[in-house]
């Protein structure tokens, strides 16, 4: 029986992944806000997806990742499958997008809200469970049932409670509240589902399949940035509620002043509106120097 720890880095690790929770989960309920406010299905679609990246990629995949960073085996180096690492990130963002769709499309209701978080909690435990199965290491890895339950259990809770605060939660005070309450639910899956896991070391060693942890930090740290950054700009470039109030108030306004102000008639530096005989078919046209002559 191989000596499984948990932290072996110290505290940085669990802080580090119940940050990127929280700042995931904080920006994937400003985005879902969107949806309810979008004008059309474009609209819904692209803060949807937006969304699902943010909750799915950055507060539950990554955080699984950093914390995954201090997890250790005595006796054995861990490396990492890439194929079915990269498939667990697509399980979770995936699964978010699934449960978002069923829960923005039209009114929220105790069916969509129960339907949404059961395949949104499904597919973090599958992310969960998935990733764990990429891990390549000189051992069996074995897990208590109990355990594995009571984790799908909590992302099951935590993945309803997830979308129903998407769906409901818009002032920014109670979006901070929900962000921390939603890391503690991801994390706290998360560790229930490692506490379950033990590894059965092998007697003969052999050199482990795959990519060690190193060659993966950096691409993955720089895809969470990367996205990070392009959400606050989506963010921060699309209109606010606020805003197009104000452009409709403007644009009322003017309307408005539009329609009072009346209408003034065009310069006529000649004189032609006093000649009647512009009206009449074959009649010549004036000019100053006949104005002149006759005068």
């Amino acid at each position: 029986m191989g000596e499984i720890n948990h932290f072996e880095y110290g505290w940085i690790t669990p802080a580090l992944s119940y940050a990127l929770s929280v700042l995931g989960s904080a920006l994937g309920l400003v985005c879902a806000g969107r949806i309810r406010t979008a004008t059309g299905a474009g609209q819904r679609v692209w803060w949807g997806l937006l969304a699902a990246w943010a909750l799915g990629g950055t507060a539950i995949w990554a955080m699984h990742f950093m914390a995954m960073l201090g997890f250790a085996v005595s006796g054995t180096r861990i490396r990492y499958d890439v194929p079915l690492t990269a498939a667990s990130t697509a399980i979770a963002v995936a699964a978010v997008g699934i449960g978002l769709g069923i829960v923005g499309t039209g009114r929220l209701t105790g069916v969509r809200l129960l339907a949404g978080g059961f395949f949104t909690g499904a597919g973090v435990a599958a992310m969960h469970y998935t990733g764990m199965a990429a891990m390549r290491l000189d051992g069996s890895l074995g897990y208590d049932p109990l355990r594995v339950a009571l984790s799908v259990v909590i992302a099951l809770v935590a993945a309803t409670v997830a979308l129903w605060l998407a769906m409901t939660v818009r002032r920014a005070l109670a979006i901070i509240a929900s962000a921390l309450v939603m890391g503690i639910a991801v994390n706290g899956m998360h560790f229930t589902g490692m506490s379950a896991l033990s590894v059965h070391l092998h007697e003969g060693r052999g050199a482990a399949t795959g990519t060690e942890v190193s060659g993966l930090l950096v691409p993955i740290v720089l895809a969470v940035v990367f996205g990070v950054v392009g959400l606050v700009y989506a963010l921060l470039a699309a209109p606010s509620d606020d805003d197009r109030a104000g452009a409709a108030y403007v644009a009322a306004r003017l309307d408005g002043a539009s329609a009072a102000a009346p209408a003034e008639p065009a310069p006529d530096p000649v004189g032609l509106r006093s000649r009647s005989t512009l009206a009449q078919p074959g009649a010549p046209f004036p000019s100053r120097r006949s104005t002149d002559r006759r005068s």
